[in-house]
């Protein structure tokens, strides 16, 4: 896996903006045809148009022994896109709570807490994540551990305890799903990592 940092463009960007820093030269804004709107550097009677560009990933070339191993990519995709989103919005949602944990007074507060925001997240979410497929579930939970760094089971366990994690493991289990399911981007999940990857940059 190789990683352009940068377009050649965006490097020429940074070394043209701290000469113009030094110099003090003028900086204007230039509307080109199609409607972007650009920075523009003005030295002398040579006007050179600025832009920040995002980095590019590269990988090989996918080639498909056969036609459900492509399935199986674009399947990938699809489900990737479907469950990014509530992965990292896990990781946000969970920074918020921890935050707040620590300004309460004592475990009743705490409890009373997560209580409420359980319920309120339950209300939002519960429609949406019940629409996902199975295959969709077993991926969120890899996305899980891969946006917070610690698996679906951890976190049940450190914030509704052992027996909850456990008794939910059950559950998950009967279903074909796995709460400690950990994210492998170096071996197991070489595809999955890819997907993200491309996904979280637009590429796909």
């Amino acid at each position: 896996m190789k990683r352009f940092v940068a377009f050649l463009f965006s490097s020429i960007f940074f070394v043209m903006l701290g000469q113009n820093l030094v110099a003090q030269q003028k900086a204007t804004e230039f509307v080109p045809k199609g409607g972007a709107r650009l920075m523009a550097q003005v030295n002398g009677n040579d006007t050179v148009l600025l832009a920040f560009l995002h980095d590019i990933w590269v990988f090989p070339r996918s080639t498909f022994k056969n036609k459900a191993q492509e399935q199986y990519f674009w399947r990938t995709v699809r489900d990737v896109k479907r469950t990014l989103p509530y992965a990292k919005l896990i990781s946000s949602e969970l920074t918020k709570v921890n935050l707040t944990l620590v300004t309460l007074k004592n475990d009743s507060e705490r409890k009373k807490y997560m209580k409420e925001f359980e319920k309120t997240a339950f209300k939002k979410y519960e429609a949406d994540l019940k629409k996902m497929t199975v295959n969709q579930g077993r991926i969120l939970m890899k996305l899980v551990d891969r946006e917070c760094d610690r698996t679906s089971f951890d976190l049940i366990k450190a914030y509704k305890g052992s027996f909850t994690a456990f008794f939910w493991q059950g559950v998950a289990r009967l279903f074909g799903s796995n709460l400690k399911s950990e994210f492998d981007a170096s071996n197991n999940d070489k595809v999955l990592e890819r997907v993200i990857v491309l996904v979280e940059a637009g590429q796909l």
